[in-house]
């Protein structure tokens, strides 16, 4: 039995320049961070006293016996993919999905992490990334860019760059206190919309031609925000008025982007003190993330009293497996 514990992302800056259709030709940039927010992965063969042959609990239960029979394309096209048999797998999480955090990529990378434990394999965060990458945009042919499953492999607050050539993680230089006092001024809140995100970014994808000027300038934004946080003697308050910036020109991509529920409940944060924010992922709802400075944050909080706020803190290990034990299994001949 193996159980990995796989972190999700919020990202400040650059979405839509990892859609490849972007960056292979006017290169990419993001600036994200992994926080303490977690999916786990259970994973063990099944044993063989049922009339199934694998079994998948997730927000429903499968039991099947044959690969094909998988409803959940992205397990049955991951269980294909590493030709697994015999599984039973189950997820948990501690945030919903299709909220913006890109679960479903930290669901991929967590549960090639979990295969490659039970085939007694170690891989590195890079090909984890790059395997749940080619699983999620090639096989399940899921509209979306690449930053969300580097980030859920690597972990910690990066920035990430990518071209045609491929894509570098540069690890932020800031020290502790800068950093504890950045994760002090944002404030999570859940709006209560979930969407689907691959059909945010399809409509994304369609206009990418139109809105190239756009996505050049929040891409330009991203050296920018990590100038603010790595310059200690910068005013770690811009870094929230680039954040209302770059949700203002997101917003003009789709028509998707936003509601005017989410835009009456950020002009409410924003009266009430916050210097700016943005909703997570694709657009369409889930979480919006604020920044706000200490002495303004209960009169914040008291404004949108009708969401579920959450806290959160910075995490910086990415994908990793917390329980191990060997099995002894037989690979039956007709898998072979």
């Amino acid at each position: 039995m193996i159980i990995t514990k796989t972190p999700f992302r919020m990202s400040f800056f650059g979405g839509g320049t990892d859609m490849k259709e972007f960056y292979e030709e006017y290169g990419g940039a993001v600036l994200s961070t992994t926080f303490d927010k977690y999916c786990y992965v259970t994973a063990r063969h099944l044993p063989r006293f049922f009339d199934y042959s694998n079994e998948f609990v997730y927000a429903n239960i499968e039991r099947v016996k044959e690969l094909d029979e998988i409803a959940h394309p992205l397990i049955r096209n991951l269980m294909k993919f590493k030709d697994m048999h015999e599984i039973r797998l189950s997820y948990e999480a501690d945030l919903p999905a299709r909220t913006g955090l890109g679960t479903s990529s930290s669901f991929a990378v967590g549960m090639l992490n979990a295969f490659y434990g039970i085939k007694g394999k170690m891989v590195d965060k890079r090909r984890l990334a790059d395997e749940a990458i080619y699983v999620e945009r090639v096989l399940c042919n899921e509209a979306g860019g690449i930053q969300d499953q580097i980030a859920a492999a690597f972990g910690g607050l990066n920035r990430i760059d990518m071209d045609k050539d491929g894509y570098k993680v540069s690890p932020l230089t800031i020290s502790n206190q800068r950093k504890n006092e950045f994760n002090d001024n944002l404030m999570l809140f859940f709006t209560g919309f979930s969407r689907f995100s691959a059909k945010v970014q399809q409509e994304t994808k369609k206009n990418l031609a139109d809105k190239t000027k756009q996505l050049l300038e929040m891409k330009s934004l991203v050296k920018e925000a990590e100038d603010i946080l790595t310059d200690q003697h910068s005013d770690l308050n811009e870094f929230g008025r680039l954040l209302d910036y770059t949700w203002k020109l997101k917003r003009g991509i789709s028509d998707g982007i936003s509601t005017g529920s989410i835009d009456e409940i950020y002009d409410k944060a924003v009266n009430a003190g916050a210097i700016g924010g943005k909703l997570l992922g694709a657009g369409g709802g889930g979480f919006l993330l604020f920044y706000v400075e200490k002495d303004k944050q209960p009169a914040v909080m008291k404004a949108l009293e009708h969401l579920l706020y959450v806290p959160f803190k910075f995490e910086t290990e990415g994908t990793k497996v917390i329980y191990f034990k060997a099995e002894d299994y037989e690979i039956p001949e007709r898998y072979l």
